[in-house]
């Protein structure tokens, strides 16, 4: 018999094995100062391109009053209970309302945080006789929901509508045999490519099959079509999304998460949602200034605007530079390069330390090995001068890169590694 932590011990995983040269630095960075455009990093003035606040709401000052309002009035701690048993209060079922509304659906159920509520979410909708037919690059949270099934599930190629086809007629076999339902996941937009999932197609699809389809619309809402109701309205199909889901992380700049359906299907999530059923409720000074980020949402369309401006004049430029960013069909904007993780980490810190430019770095496992993938959150308070500096920079570290200098650099950590 092994002892549990020989493994742990033995095998530090294939982001962990790195911890002694990333952590602090790639990896629990402290970026500290007022949420901005320009943070400082180690003591030093950075371009942040690497904080969730499209709209900028995290330090206006209108949040900031209504927050420190919200808290002084109630406290860190009020309500007390889950929301079943001593947690819900008129202004819960407020915003719920005015969220419901906002994204076009009956009715809408608040949860405390984005990645377990989409996690209880599948959980809740499925049982063992249903099937899962879930995008493959689906958010984790998706993946660990998804995990929990003890039915069937099948994935398809990412944003391909054929793949989707093939296995929906694999899943409704599935289905018939077993007796249960099919459950179609995707995302309103994939954070770490850009791209819209191709909701329309898929919507399409419901001609043919029988199928309800859960949406992630988590880089969507607030970011994404005319009034900013996400990615189902961009496309035209919000009315077709049987359960939207939704977090306040991004645009909203706060905390928690919401679902919104036909308001039948809510009741029953509101009574079946375990990780909202036996957890605190949101806290009243979350629920206030969700209130107060959403009606910003609602009245100042100049905020949006703003981001979009940043957005258009960042990917317009990498393009115009040659860079590839993929094909980003929203604000996520993917910088893709070609090399190792240690020449990733070389390339970074110049960044960081020569041209003051903060980016969020992913790899392999994340990415397929020998891609480096610099991933950038443009927000409403960006400036053009932010994005021209961090073209500029951009061009020099690639050239960096083509030469062989971060390959040359990086010769001590990958003889240390044995890569």
């Amino acid at each position: 018999m092994k002892d549990l932590f020989e493994k742990i011990y033995r095998d530090k995983g294939p982001l962990g094995k790195w911890a002694s040269h990333a952590e602090g630095y790639f990896v629990f960075p402290k970026l500290e100062g007022e949420i901005s455009n320009r943070m400082k990093f180690q003591g030093k003035d950075v371009i942040t391109w690497s904080i969730n606040d499209y709209l900028g709401l995290a330090n206006h000052p209108e949040i900031r009053k209504v927050d420190a309002e919200a808290g002084i009035k109630y406290g860190s701690a009020y309500p007390m209970g889950a929301r079943m048993m001593s947690g819900h209060t008129s202004l819960h079922e407020q915003l719920q309302d005015e969220l419901a509304a906002f994204v076009n659906k009956e009715a809408a159920y608040l949860l405390n945080f984005g990645y377990q509520g989409m996690l209880s979410t599948i959980d809740a909708l499925v049982n063992k006789h249903d099937v899962i037919v879930y995008d493959v690059d689906a958010h984790a949270c998706i993946i660990d929901g998804v995990r929990l099934h003890m039915g069937k599930r099948f994935t398809y190629k990412h944003n391909d509508v054929e793949s989707l086809e093939k296995n929906l007629e694999r899943a409704t076999k599935m289905a018939e045999h077993t007796g249960g339902g099919v459950l179609v996941i995707t995302e309103g937009v994939f954070g770490m490519r850009g791209e819209q999932g191709r909701l329309k197609e898929i919507v399409a699809l419901k001609k043919d099959y029988n199928f309800r389809l859960l949406v992630d619309d988590a880089h969507g809402f607030g970011t994404l079509g005319k009034t900013g109701a996400g990615a189902g309205e961009e496309q035209g199909v919000q009315k077709d999304i049987d359960v939207y889901f939704a977090t306040f992380a991004k645009s909203m700049a706060g905390t928690g998460a919401f679902i919104a359906a036909d308001k039948e299907v809510i009741d029953y999530l509101k009574y079946n949602l375990r990780s909202q059923m036996f957890a605190k409720s949101l806290q009243m000074q979350l629920v206030v200034g969700a209130l107060k980020r959403l009606d910003m949402l609602r009245t100042m369309p100049e905020l949006k605007e703003n981001l979009w401006k940043i957005v258009n004049a960042l990917q317009s430029g990498l393009k115009e530079r040659g860079f590839d960013i993929g094909n980003t069909q929203s604000c996520v904007t993917p910088v893709y390069l070609q090399g190792s993780v240690p020449e990733a980490m070389a390339l970074v810190r110049d960044l960081r330390e020569k041209h003051g430019i903060f980016c969020s770095i992913v790899v392999y496992p994340v990415v397929p090995k020998g891609v480096i993938l610099l991933r950038m959150i443009p927000t409403a308070t960006h400036t053009l001068e932010d994005v021209e500096e961090t073209l500029i920079a951009f061009s020099a570290i690639r050239e960096r890169l083509e030469n062989g200098t971060y390959k040359r650099l990086s010769a001590a950590v990958v003889a240390e590694l044995g890569e």
